[in-house]
C-alpha cells in the first residue's frame, strides 16, 4: 500500500525543575543556595531522506514525544538535556500544522531538517535567587513545558516528468520500457493503484551527453477527479512538483475520442491547480502498432499541432518511437531547466535593485488581553513562559510573579480590561484566580 499522507502528533520534552537546596559541610554552617539549574527538554525535529519513498513508517505508530529535561542538583550541578527525537520522511514531504493547514515546511533534498515541536527551556536553581536581603531563597523556576502539536503530513512524489492521461492508456507500459522500473501491466483499467518512478537515461554513458531524469506513471485519471471522484486527489497531487507533462493518449479505444479525452482531463488538471493547466505538456498517442491508432494519427496530429502542443505516434509495447520520444522529453527538459534558472536569476536582481518595507517583528514581550466566555486571556510568548515556570505552591515564587507582571503592564492591562477580584485569568494552559 503507498501510504502519501498522514496525521501525526509530536511532544517536544519539557524542561526539568530547578533545584532548591543549601550547601550543608562541616565547619560551613551557612553556605547559602547551592541549587542548580535544570536542563532543557528534547526538541522534535523531521529530517528528508532518500531511504524512504512512502510515509508507511507511520501507518500504526502516530505519537512521538521527546525525552524531559533532568532536574537541577545540589552543588550547582546542571541537569542533563533531554534526547532530540529525529524522524525520517521521504523527500517531498510537506508538512502542515494540523489546526491552522499552514505550511511548516518543505522538505525536498536530502537531509533538509526542521525542528517542529522545540523543547522547553529548564528551570534555575535557587542559587539565581539569592541577594543581599535575602540570602537564602526557598524557590526555583519550573521547567517550561514543551511545545506540542498534530501534524499533516503530505508526500509530494518528486519528479521532473509526469505521465498522465486515461486509465489503460499505456503509461505502465512506457514506464517499464524506457527505464528499469517494472510496474504491475494487466489489460484492465486502473491497473496502476499508486504511482511509479523510474529513472530515464538519454545518451551514452561516459560521452559527456549523457542526461538522465526521474519519470513518474500517475495513475489514470477520470471526470471528476479534481472533486475528488475515484481517488482524484490522491493522484494529482502527486503531479504537481513535476516539469513537464506526457500526455498519453489511447489511440485503441473503440468508445473513447483521443482528443475528447486529452480536453478532459487538462481540465480536471486545471480545476485542482489552475498552474498544472500552464504545465508544457507533450502529447502521446499509444498503440500505434494497431489499425485503429493508425487510422486517428492523422486528425490528432492536427489538432495538437493546431492547439500549439507538440505530439508524437509511438508503441510502448513494439517499442515504436520511444527513442525518439524520450530525446525530445530531454532537450525540453533541458530548456525548461534553463528557463528557471533564468528567472530565478532575474528575480533576485530585481530584488536586490528594490527596497522594500522595513518588517519589524512584535517584540518578544508583545502580549494581548481579551476576555472570552466570562475568562480573561493572556496571551504572549513571554509572559506565558513566565507564568508556566513558576511554582504555584510556592509563596516566594508567587511574589516574584507578581511583582513581574505588573513591570510588564500585564496587571494595568487586566484592570483596564475590567478584571474584578475572583474573576479567572488564564495564561496559556494555566489558569489563576484574580487576588487583592
Amino acid at each position: 500500500m503507498f501510504y502519501d499522507h498522514v496525521k501525526i502528533y509530536v511532544k517536544a520534552g519539557d524542561g526539568g525543575n530547578g533545584s532548591v537546596h543549601f550547601r550543608r559541610e562541616k565547619y560551613v554552617p551557612f553556605g547559602g543556595p547551592d541549587g542548580g539549574d535544570a536542563g532543557r527538554g528534547g526538541s522534535v525535529y523531521l529530517e528528508a531522506t532518500s531511504n524512504l519513498n512512502t510515509l508507511i513508517d507511520y501507518r500504526f505508530r502516530h505519537h512521538f514525544k521527546a525525552e524531559a529535561g533532568g532536574a537541577g542538583m545540589r552543588q550547582k550541578m546542571h541537569g542533563a538535556k533531554g534526547k532530540d527525537i529525529v524522524l525520517p520522511v521521504p523527500c517531498g514531504t510537506i508538512i502542515r500544522d494540523a489546526d491552522t493547514n499552514a505550511v511548516i515546511a518543505d522538505l525536498v533534498e536530502e537531509g533538509q531538517r526542521v525542528m517542529v515541536a522545540r523543547g522547553g527551556r529548564g528551570g534555575l536553581g535557587n542559587v539565581h535567587f539569592a541577594t543581599a536581603t535575602h540570602q537564602a531563597p526557598r524557590e526555583a523556576q519550573k521547567g517550561e513545558p514543551g511545545e506540542e502539536r498534530w501534524l499533516l503530513l503530505e508526500l509530494r512524489l518528486i519528479a521532473d516528468v509526469g505521465l498522465v492521461g486515461y486509465p489503460n492508456a499505456g503509461k505502465s507500459t512506457l514506464l517499464s520500457v524506457v527505464t528499469a522500473a517494472r510496474p504491475k501491466i494487466a489489460d484492465y483499467p486502473f491497473t496502476t493503484l499508486a504511482p511509479n518512478l523510474g529513472v530515464v537515461a538519454v545518451g551514452q554513458a561516459g560521452s559527456g551527453d549523457e542526461f538522465g531524469f526521474v519519470l513518474a506513471d500517475i495513475p489514470g485519471l477520470i471526470e471528476g477527479a479534481a472533486q475528488g471522484v475515484g481517488l482524484g486527489h490522491e493522484f494529482l497531487r502527486h503531479i504537481q512538483r513535476t516539469r513537464l507533462l506526457i500526455h498519453m493518449l489511447d489511440g485503441a479505444s473503440f468508445e473513447r475520442d483521443p482528443w475528447k479525452d486529452f480536453q478532459a482531463i487538462n481540465q480536471e488538471l486545471r480545476e485542482y491547480d489552475e498552474h498544472l493547466a500552464t504545465r508544457p505538456q507533450i502529447v502521446v498517442l499509444n498503440k500505434m502498432d494497431l489499425p485503429e491508432a493508425q487510422e486517428r494519427w492523422p486528425a490528432l496530429k492536427a489538432q495538437a499541432e493546431a492547439a500549439g502542443y507538440p505530439v508524437f505516434a509511438i508503441s510502448a509495447v513494439t517499442h515504436q518511437g520511444t527513442d525518439e520520444l524520450m530525446q525530445y522529453v530531454a532537450q525540453r527538459l533541458q530548456e525548461i531547466r534553463q528557463e528557471e534558472a533564468e528567472r530565478a536569476a532575474a528575480i533576485v536582481d530585481a530584488q536586490a535593485d528594490m527596497e522594500g518595507p522595513v518588517l519589524r517583528p512584535q517584540p518578544e514581550d508583545a502580549f494581548t488581553v481579551t476576555k472570552e466566555h466570562g475568562v480573561y486571556v493572556v496571551r504572549g510568548r513571554l509572559v506565558e513562559r513566565r507564568v508556566s515556570m513558576t511554582d504555584l505552591e510556592n509563596e516566594e515564587s508567587m511574589d516574584r510573579l507578581q511583582v513581574a507582571l505588573a513591570k510588564a503592564g500585564v496587571t494595568h492591562a487586566l484592570e483596564e480590561a475590567g478584571v474584578k477580584v475572583g474573576d479567572p485569568v488564564r495564561f496559556g494552559k494555566v489558569e489563576l484566580y484574580w487576588g487583592e
